[in-house]
Order: structure tokens, then C-alpha cells, then sequence
């Protein structure tokens, strides 16, 4: 898929077919994350992947705005370094990359989570240095549709040119 139309047509997905995520595809999507500019390229990030059921269902009760984590065949909790200035930016550039790498592959995600994911850290073994900035779950969609069907607001209203209040066009 062409990069573009993955950000044209990517959707929050929480509902997922129980069907594996194949390990290549897994790997792709860590890589995806693992291969992101970071600011200096300090790369603050640690990638915990989980498919182990139990763990899930674990990760979906800590994780109170992300219970559909538990029908996840997959995750990928992303920790960043608590002593990076852009620690946050960068991890949540990876998880973007992550994000888009699936989607393209036919793999649907949403994240979990903005930091305060206390119970899932200690779940997870993170370490005290560590900050766990979010959960992302993967998955095929339970339901195919929909792909692209994006209510935005038009591009002149957010867009301007040169400086702010001049219509971009």
C-alpha cells in the first residue's frame, strides 16, 4: 500500500478476528517502530510485543480506556526513556510508523493509553527508568469496512499559508 493511502484510509480498529498476526508481519510492524527518526537519534524507545493470551487479558483489564486489548491477537507496549527531553514525540512517532506499517499489511490497531498506564508497567516489568507512554493492540478487523470513511474537517479550515488566518488554498 502505498504510504499516502494508508494514512488516507487508516481507522481506529477494536475489534479483531481471532487470527494470528503471522511473525513476519509482527516483525515488520517492530521494525516499522525501531527504524523511526528520533529527535538526535537518541531512539528512547523499548517495544515490548505480547501475544501471549493471558498477558493480554492482563494488559486489557490495567488498561481502563483499552479493554479490547484482551481480544487482541497482538500488542506492543511502547516505554520511553523518563530522562528524554522527546521522549514522548519520539515514541509516539514509532508507534505511528507501527501504526501505518500495519495497516498496510492489512493489520488494524488503535492506541491505548497517554502515560498513567501504572498497573500495565508493573504487568510488564518496566523499569523505574522507563515511562510506559502507550498500548497498541493489533489485529485483522472484525469488521472489514469502512476503510477511509474519515469525518474530518476541510483542509482550509486547519490549513494556512505563510501565517495563521491566510487560506492555504
Amino acid at each position: 500500500m502505498e504510504v499516502f493511502e494508508a494514512v488516507r484510509t487508516i481507522l481506529a480498529v477494536r475489534l479483531y478476528r481471532d487470527t494470528p498476526v503471522p511473525p513476519d508481519v509482527v516483525r515488520r510492524i517492530v521494525e516499522a517502530g525501531r527504524l523511526t527518526g528520533s529527535s538526535m537519534n537518541r531512539q528512547p524507545w523499548h517495544f515490548i510485543v505480547v501475544e501471549n493470551r493471558e498477558t493480554l487479558a492482563r494488559l486489557g483489564e490495567a488498561a481502563s480506556s483499552g479493554p479490547y486489548i484482551a481480544e487482541a491477537p497482538l500488542a506492543v507496549a511502547v516505554a520511553i526513556d523518563k530522562a528524554s527531553r522527546f521522549g514522548v514525540s519520539d515514541g509516539s512517532r514509532a508507534i505511528q510508523s507501527m501504526m501505518l506499517t500495519a495497516w498496510s499489511e492489512g493489520v488494524g490497531s488503535n492506541w491505548v493509553g497517554f502515560l498513567g498506564l501504572g498497573k500495565a508497567k508493573t504487568l510488564l516489568g518496566v523499569p523505574d527508568e522507563l515511562e510506559l507512554l502507550a498500548i497498541v493492540p493489533f489485529g485483522y478487523p472484525a469488521n472489514p469496512g469502512g476503510r477511509g470513511k474519515k469525518q474530518r474537517k476541510p483542509l482550509g479550515t486547519v490549513a494556512h499559508r505563510e501565517k495563521f488566518g491566510k487560506p492555504f488554498g
